[in-house]
């Protein structure tokens, strides 16, 4: 996708070029590469969503390129796997929020000069920073101030637009992306054009989330093909010894440690407070490829009111399974919330972080939701309970009231 991307643009006129250094253009990053024999890609992702999408386009690379295609950086697992050697553990800087990143300041600013430093002996034709705009744009600004004068700098290109447009000020800090920023893939379709007009050359690339569900074939599930779904909620329930009878919650807790440790014990109470409703309850955990998550996860189950299953969250198959096997989720905001809403799995999202950032949130944001599908259907299709208003008592009665009207008819999120 990418380099078919870099060839196409290459056929049109390349951007002006900057004060400082002339970065190469879309064009010429081939023809470099075919001249040196590689394509040298450098590439950093500091989260699981980021890493799923960079190994995705690690692995198109590869496919299409007319070049062997060598590649460093810092990324997870699925990166690895696709032939990066990460610099250091990509949990390292997978930190999100101002409060919760002040104890962690000085290591996180030590990985960005160390990023900057092995880019350069690297020598990459191209720079791909994914999502962590707040590792990423240093990275970048860093960067291209290094760059030799004399040498022109590797295109700079940032996949995933951050979302600017839920914050007051955001679109006009578009044009300062310009100095570092020499292109934007976004997977939203709006972004692109609000890019452009702020000055910032942009590609809409679409969203990852309808390459799995072709790749899973839910395009029949979804229309007709109902033995499908009832087939994988049988042989989930089977092969994880789950009675025919239970009924199943999905929880997913987040992707990094911080979200996990704030989110998990809330919804572990949550489902206490449900024991009630249902007469026989289990639990399904999709889990981080995290270690340390991983063995948390494990620690804190131990002790939970209801029999838990534990996968791994980066199967795919296995996570819709597990939501065709469920009667209703709890979710931390983020890409998990679409996943649910293609599984059509009725859902609560809720978050809920250090006071200070949730004050700050409020001070800046111009949007009224948190959840992507919400906010781009204005409207509170799926419930969001946020901040200090997240409980385990709000949230067992929101998904009580939610799975009551999914079995009753049709909910918001199965007509969305």
């Amino acid at each position: 996708m990418l380099l078919r991307w870099l060839a196409a643009a290459g056929r049109r006129r390349a951007p002006p070029a900057r004060p400082l250094v002339r970065a190469l253009s879309y064009g010429r990053v081939v023809d470099a590469a075919v001249r040196d024999g590689e394509l040298r890609v450098f590439v950093v992702a500091g989260e699981v969503s980021g890493d799923s999408l960079a190994s995705r386009l690690m692995a198109s690379l590869k496919a299409l390129s007319p070049v062997p295609v060598r590649f460093a950086g810092v990324g997870g697992e699925l990166m690895c796997k696709e032939g990066l050697q990460s610099l250091f553990p990509m949990e390292e800087i997978a930190i999100m929020g101002l409060w919760e990143l002040l104890p962690h300041i000085y290591s996180v600013k030590r990985k960005i000069e160390n990023t900057v430093v092995a880019a350069v002996l690297f020598q990459p034709h191209a720079v791909v920073t994914v999502d962590s705009k707040g590792f990423s744009f240093r990275v970048l600004k860093q960067l291209k101030c290094r760059s030799n004068r004399k040498v022109q700098s590797p295109l700079h290109i940032h996949y995933v637009s951050p979302s600017f447009w839920a914050w007051k000020g955001g679109e006009s800090r578009l044009s300062k992306l310009r100095d570092f920023v020499d292109h934007m893939l976004c997977i939203l379709p709006f972004e692109e054009e609000i890019c452009r007009l702020n000055g910032l050359p942009a590609t809409y690339v679409g969203h990852p989330l309808l390459d799995d569900a072709i790749g899973l074939n839910m395009e029949l599930e979804l229309s007709s093909d109902k033995s499908r779904h009832q087939r994988s909620c049988e042989s989930f329930r089977l092969e994880h010894g789950l009675s025919p009878d239970a009924t199943i919650i999905t929880m997913l807790p987040g992707s990094r440690m911080q979200e996990v440790v704030r989110m998990l014990p809330i919804f572990l109470r949550t489902v206490q407070n449900l024991r009630h409703t249902f007469n026989e309850l289990s639990l399904v955990i999709p889990v981080a490829p995290h270690r340390d998550v991983r063995t948390y996860v494990e620690k804190t189950v131990q002790s939970g009111p209801s029999p838990v299953v534990l996968i791994p969250g980066g199967s795919l198959k296995e996570r819709y399974d597990a939501f065709s096997a469920s009667r209703a989720a709890l979710c931390t905001s983020g890409t998990a919330v679409m996943e649910l809403m293609l599984a059509k799995l009725p859902c609560v999202v809720a978050y809920q972080a250090h006071f200070i950032t949730e004050c700050l949130i409020y001070l800046r944001k111009k949007i009224n939701f948190i959840s992507l599908p919400n906010i781009l259907l204005n409207s509170p299709v799926v419930p969001e309970i946020l901040f200090r208003a997240c409980t385990a008592k709000n949230l067992a009665a929101k998904l009580r009231q939610w799975t009551v009207s999914s079995t009753n008819g049709a909910s918001p999120a199965q007509k969305a």
